[in-house]
């Protein structure tokens, strides 16, 4: 199963805010959004960084509340590991592990063409090994 059918079922929305945003207002679209990471692009759309949960966790954790007033771009993961749609689900769920990162922005052509998370990777994983699954007791059933 190739990560284009993953982005098919869920979607190639991508939220996104400017490393100028804050972390406050990075804290309030993640809410809002009800996700895990936000992509940060420049102003032509252009992919710049990933921010997290855990990125403004960490920050709240060392400086206290006052971090929410900084910049998007003081906490983001500049060296953004990303993948192509083409790619296996597997090959993604690899890098991910490797890298051990939970979002995989999926860039086509020098643009942005979605996001998976780890989460959206194992649940097309399980469905694929399930009907594998059910397919072997079909056969079986059937000789």
């Amino acid at each position: 199963m190739l990560i284009a059918h993953v982005l098919r079922g869920k979607g190639a929305v991508v939220h996104t805010l400017t490393a100028e945003a804050t972390l406050e207002q990075a804290a309030k679209e993640l809410n809002l959004r009800k996700v895990g990471a936000l992509v940060v692009v420049d102003e032509s759309g252009g992919l710049v960084g990933v921010l997290s949960e855990r990125d403004i966790v960490r920050e709240v954790a060392r400086r206290g509340s006052a971090c929410l007033g900084d910049r998007v771009s003081a906490a983001m993961t500049r060296d953004v590991i990303t993948a192509r749609s083409d790619e296996t689900v597997d090959e993604g769920l690899s890098r991910m592990t490797d890298r051990r990162i939970r979002h995989l922005p999926i860039v086509e052509e020098g643009r942005l063409a979605g996001i998976v998370s780890i989460g959206d990777l194992v649940k097309h994983r399980i469905m694929a090994v399930e009907a594998e699954a059910a397919a072997m007791q079909a056969y079986i059933a059937a000789h």
